[in-house]
């Protein structure tokens, strides 16, 4: 079991705050995995999840897809950069169902995009993978599609069990993958969704996943901590700004002050859900990068068992819990008394960030106005 240390109270102004998560949301005296199983299945006919869903209904999103065919393939677990600033607009980050970022190295963060109920024919730009995609490909049951890796990290997905479906870019040309000249390398690596999922299913490795954890509710639920019509998260060297839109009902991104757009569309990047997830972060042995005698480190980032969390949707925070059980599990929510704490049906971001006892104060906060 994940046991997160006690954090000291941060106070209060009259418009903003910085989040304690310890403070709000109490530290639980038994953890939620050892209740998590008693849980009975929700009657209320509004809830979408988190073990059966209807025919047609994304079990990632909450919401009834165009075709249903799309749902009996593979997610595709996409690594796409968001450093340096040149990458941005990046194509397809708004399509995709489920969003991580998190850190990389050097402050710096990455996202790993999971495409499933609906996908462009273009995302990008396509970098390297880290420790994280080994806890999420078993999670999404998912396709990997990543430029490379360093020797450490490669060698873990290559004795992993699902080692048949990396698909690294270098080795792969047109329809698959692809670099776009008028990029600098190593910005310019793009990939077709579509064409890999036709491709894993002549490998014969695109099967019906069996997707469960999440679970969706239309009205936003009980117990709100406060409103937040405004997220401002800081990793060390980039800062993430989420505004809620109370006419559409989501949140808009913005990156490093500027709107965060999607390249294939124009459109602001949004999102129904945003939700922090603490993780314990641990730096290990293999060397990402060395430049001029700086050496950058792989982090092992902690996403198993369960760990503090805060959901945001509808203008609203909710404190609690995330868990994840066994490694072929979901990342879920639950209250800190233990109870289901649901989702909004549409797209998430989980914005993956340091304990509190590992951050640095100067360099990373979350305020909540």
């Amino acid at each position: 079991m994940i046991w997160l240390m006690m954090i000291s109270l941060v106070w209060f102004t009259s418009a903003c705050f910085t989040v304690d998560l310890s403070a709000n949301a109490g530290i639980l005296s038994t953890p939620l995995l050892e209740t998590a199983t008693a849980i009975p299945t929700p009657s209320d006919p509004n809830i979408i999840g988190p073990d059966i869903f209807a025919p047609g209904v994304n079990p990632l999103t909450g919401l009834t897809v165009a075709d249903p065919a799309a749902l009996e393939r593979r997610p595709i677990l996409a690594k796409i950069s968001n450093a340096p600033s040149i990458v941005r607009p990046q194509a397809g980050i708004g399509a995709a169902d489920l969003v991580f970022e998190h850190y990389a190295e050097g402050g710096l963060t990455r996202f790993s995009a999971i495409f499933y109920g609906q996908a462009p024919d273009q995302v990008g730009s396509i970098r390297s993978a880290r420790l994280i995609d080994y806890e999420l490909m078993p999670m999404y049951q998912s396709l990997l599609a990543f430029s490379g890796a360093s020797i450490g990290v490669e060698d873990r997905l290559n004795q992993s069990e699902f080692a048949d479906r990396l698909y690294k870019g270098v080795l792969f040309g047109w329809p698959y993958f692809w670099r776009d000249d008028a990029i600098p390398v190593p910005h310019n690596m793009f990939f077709n969704p579509n064409a890999l999922w036709q491709l894993a299913a002549e490998q014969g490795l695109n099967q019906t996943p069996n997707l469960h954890g999440m679970a969706f509710h239309p009205t936003p639920p009980s117990g709100s901590s406060g409103p937040a019509t405004v997220i401002d998260l800081r990793y060390r060297a980039t800062r993430v700004r989420w505004e809620y839109n109370p006419e559409t009902g989501l949140y808009e991104r913005y990156a490093d002050g500027l709107e965060h757009h999607d390249a294939n569309t124009g459109d602001q990047v949004t999102a129904a859900n945003v939700v922090v997830l603490y993780a314990d972060h641990q730096y290990t042995d293999i060397i990402e990068s060395q430049f001029q005698g700086s050496v950058s480190y792989s982090i092992e980032i902690v996403l198993w068992f369960e760990g503090d969390a805060i959901l945001f949707r509808d203008g609203q925070q909710y404190n609690g819990r995330w868990i994840r059980p066994t490694r072929q599990d979901l990342i879920a929510l639950r209250t800190n008394e233990g109870e289901f704490l649901y989702f909004k049906p549409g797209n998430t971001f989980f914005q993956v960030v340091r304990l509190p006892e590992q951050q640095t104060p100067e360099e990373e906060w979350l305020r909540v106005e």
